[in-house]
């Protein structure tokens, strides 16, 4: 449990970075965002995240393209049909979170990284809006939603606000290899590699 907790939150973080680092506007407009709050405290503060409206929008676009868990198994409670398929009772079924949240009938540009759609959006983690479920819905949603997002907000916050990001010299954004590997969750099948650069360098006591 420890370890898929770990790696869930670690995952979207990597997903969300390369995300940013592809779309330098997305990148800037979300320093700029953590930047502004924390200017004046010199540090990140956890008990202000959520005033990071932006950033909260970019990690739910990034768990919308790039859901930890691409496939949710369940067991049918009752027998059903479902466009002509008879579905008996106990069967197991695979909900595909990815290809609902890239489903064109309920999202424009499906395949753009675009964290501005949820701005002012209702849709949420909660499993209501079925079109957006990245950690599930009903009484089986994951138990460790508000712990893995605080994680995941934070540490992005931190990344952001501490140093600016570049790509090793020669390698263009537009060139990131984006390949999915499934395993225990949906991960980048090639590590991101990214130059740190001082922007509030830590005090050493």
């Amino acid at each position: 449990m420890f370890g898929a907790g770990s790696e869930t939150s670690a995952n979207t973080i990597d997903w969300a970075m390369v995300e940013m680092v592809r779309d330098p506007r997305i990148m800037k407009k979300a320093q700029a965002e953590v930047r502004e709050l924390f200017k004046l405290k010199g540090r990140v503060d956890e008990n202000c995240i959520n005033e990071l409206d932006y950033l909260k929008s970019v990690v739910k676009e990034t768990l919308r393209l790039h859901p930890p868990a691409a496939l949710i198994v369940r067991e049918c409670g009752q027998a059903c049909d479902i466009n002509g398929y008879h579905i008996p009772i106990k069967t197991r079924v695979m909900i595909n979170v990815w290809a609902i949240a890239r489903d064109p009938n309920y999202w424009t540009e499906p395949e753009k990284f675009y964290p501005e759609r949820f701005i002012d959006s209702s849709i949420d983690y909660k499993g209501s809006n079925f079109e957006y479920i990245p950690f599930g819905a009903g009484r089986r949603i994951c138990p460790g939603t508000i712990f893995g997002l605080r994680n995941i907000e934070q540490a992005l916050a931190m990344l952001l606000y501490h140093f600016d990001w570049k790509l090793p010299s020669g390698i263009r954004s537009e060139e990131l290899d984006m390949t999915e590997e499934f395993g225990v969750t949906l991960r980048r099948k090639n590590d991101l590699l990214l130059l740190p650069f001082s922007y509030h360098p830590l005090s050493v006591k």
